[in-house]
Order: structure tokens, then C-alpha cells, then sequence
């Protein structure tokens, strides 16, 4: 099992100034992260995209290509690309680029997006939201197939006649993944094109969304693909402490401020420390608690719902550069450790 971190790189106002916080110094604490998962052995790194003044990242590729630069094996994935709003063509251009200078680690996980700014930037109509995903999915993976020749026609981009789609990637195929929010339809079109999924759990038990995972499942292996393609990834936010009680007491705070709504949207939540606590107990999707306690939820996680991958998001609402290293640390030595002997396959019998 594959275990790793993503960052969404939110913005958050600084409560001395009544400014949002720098992107230019939120990205290079971000680039500091990938750097220690990678040299402390975790497999993946992910990094969002998104088009509005709360996030610092609108193009994961660029991030991730000073971070290809700085580290040796980590995975490089953007979560997600918003392909609702991107050229499918740009998309695979700027990733086969980012796979020739990290050697071959790139993926990318495609989502729609919760989010409407990008559609009004780029001028999507909200109303195409499931045609124009669609189509840009199947063209990304008409490129993906066969970058050097590329026939495709639809209906919201122009058609390409035998075209080539420069540089290639140095794997044979980037790896793509869909990322889901959990709706019937997404976990459907993941299982009958045989794409892994990343199931992004925010809130709730993670037990009800077992009928979505076997649903993904029974719609891949009908449509004919092996289960072995039918990989799963589980993300949401976590944060690891020496404690239980002083994870929660410590994260509280930022977790606090990452949710609750704000201008203009006014999009989020609000949330008491009870609440909070609730969504933290073991089959919460909260990742939050002591070593011990995340790898019982993880292993939990593994057992019901089959997770191949789980991604952690390190960082949120603020939270300080000191405090994020402090958990990719206990991630990487104190629980990944134990999670990979636990789920080792058995040793076969001793040569006589």
C-alpha cells in the first residue's frame, strides 16, 4: 500500500497584518514538504489546482517541476487537475514534461471541480459541467493512448486529424487517476474505463461509502478490466501528533479556520470542538490523532474499503511550516513502517 501527502495550498488571512498570507513563501514551504516526504521514503506527493485568490496554485505542473528538481522517488501527482476547464492537449503536454524531468514519476488525477471560478475564467458554461468533463476525459485519453497520432472530434474543442501531441512522456503512458467526491455517476465512469479512483472523504463514517467502492468495482470488472487495474486511493486531512489528545488540541485551530465560510463565497462550514472530535474516532474520515490511532484508522480503511492509497492533506488553515514537518515526520517513520510490514505479503517457506 502506497501512503503519501497532498496539499491544496489554501491561503489563509494572517490575523496580525488582516492579509492573506504570501503565495510566493506559502509555495516554497509547500515545495519544502515534498522534499522531506521524499527523503523520508514516503511514495506520493499531490498538489491541487485552483483559480481563485484563497489558494496559491494554479498550475500544479510548475510547482512540481522545482520539486522534481529537489528529490529522487517521490511520485509527482497534480490533485486534481480541473480537465473540465483545461485543454486536454496543454494538460498531457505540460505533464509529459514534468515526467521527463522527474525521470518518470508523474501522474495525473483528473477531477470536475466543486469549484465554479474556473468555469467563469475560462469560460465554461456550468451548464456543459458532465458533457464538456466527458469529452476532454476522452480526448486525454485518445492523447494518452497515442500521442504521436492523434484523430478525435466533439463538440466544445476543435477536432484534431492525425495531429501529434509533443514531447512524449518517458513512461509508456502517464499514469491517470480520477478523482471523486463520491457520486454514483463519477464512481461509474471510473469503473467502466478501468481508471484507478481517488475517493476524496471529507466528513462522515468512512463504512457508507463502501457501497460506492464495490459499486467502482462491479462496474470494472464487468466492463472487463482485471481487478488490479481497479486501484483505489482514499485523501483527506490528517494530521499526526505524539498524542491523541494533543493532535487534536493542536490542529483544532486551523482545521477550525480552513472550513468555516468566507467572502465572497461564502462556501464552508462551521464546526465545534465536539463535532470535530466525532468526525476524529475510528472510522471517521478525519485524520487526526496519534501514531498508533492512524495506523488503526488506516489499516481499518485498508480492510473496508479495499484503499491501495491514502493521501493525506498536511497542510491547512494556516498551519505552521514547523507543524507540518513535525507530522510528515511520525508519517514516515512511525506509522508507514508498521503499515508496510502489516500489509506485506506473507514470506514464502525457508530454502532447505
Amino acid at each position: 500500500m502506497e501512503l503519501g501527502i497532498i496539499s491544496l495550498s489554501d491561503l489563509q488571512t494572517d490575523p496580525a497584518t488582516g492579509k492573506l498570507h504570501d503565495p510566493g513563501r506559502r509555495t516554497r514551504e509547500i515545495i519544502s514538504y515534498a522534499i522531506a516526504a521524499d527523503q523520508a521514503g514516503l511514495d506520493v506527493f499531490g498538489l491541487g489546482e485552483h483559480h481563485s485568490w484563497d489558494f496559491a496554485v494554479a498550475n500544479p505542473a510548475v510547482p512540481l517541476a522545482a520539486i522534481a528538481q529537489a528529490t529522487s522517488r517521490i511520485r509527482l501527482a497534480s490533485a486534481v487537475s480541473v480537465l473540465s476547464t483545461a485543454d486536454p492537449v496543454r494538460l498531457h503536454q505540460d505533464f509529459a514534461s514534468l515526467d521527463l524531468i522527474s525521470d518518470g514519476r508523474t501522474e495525473i488525477i483528473a477531477g470536475r471541480s466543486a469549484f465554479a471560478e474556473a468555469f467563469r475564467l475560462f469560460g465554461v458554461d456550468l451548464e456543459d459541467y458532465d458533457d464538456v468533463f466527458t469529452e476532454k476525459l476522452r480526448l486525454l485519453l485518445t492523447i494518452r493512448e497515442n500521442p504521436e497520432h492523434v484523430t478525435w472530434r466533439g463538440r466544445f474543442r476543435p477536432a484534431m486529424d492525425g495531429l501529434s501531441v509533443q514531447p512524449p512522456p518517458q513512461q509508456p503512458q502517464l499514469p491517470l487517476w480520477l478523482g471523486v467526491g463520491g457520486t454514483p455517476s463519477s464512481v461509474e465512469r471510473a469503473g467502466r474505463l478501468g481508471l484507478p479512483m481517488v475517493l476524496g472523504l471529507i466528513g462522515g463514517d468512512i463504512r457508507r461509502a463502501r457501497p460506492l467502492v464495490e459499486h467502482y468495482r462491479a462496474v470494472g470488472t464487468a466492463a472487463g478490466h482485471r481487478p488490479d487495474r481497479l486501484r483505489l486511493g482514499r485523501s483527506g486531512h490528517f494530521y499526526v501528533g505524539r498524542t491523541s489528545q494533543g493532535a487534536r488540541d493542536d490542529v483544532f485551530p486551523f482545521y477550525k479556520e480552513y472550513v468555516r465560510p468566507k467572502p465572497p463565497t461564502g462556501r464552508g462550514f462551521h464546526i465545534g470542538r465536539a463535532d470535530f472530535d466525532a468526525a476524529a474516532v475510528s472510522f471517521g474520515a478525519l485524520m487526526v490523532g496519534s501514531p498508533q490511532e492512524i495506523i488503526d484508522k488506516i489499516l481499518a480503511e485498508r480492510e473496508v474499503l479495499g484503499i491501495d492509497r491514502y493521501i493525506g492533506q498536511v497542510d491547512f488553515g494556516g498551519m505552521p511550516a514547523g507543524m507540518v514537518h513535525d507530522s510528515i515526520e511520525l508519517l514516515a517513520t512511525e506509522i508507514a513502517p508498521v503499515i508496510r510490514r502489516e500489509l506485506a505479503p506473507p514470506a514464502g517457506p525457508a530454502a532447505a
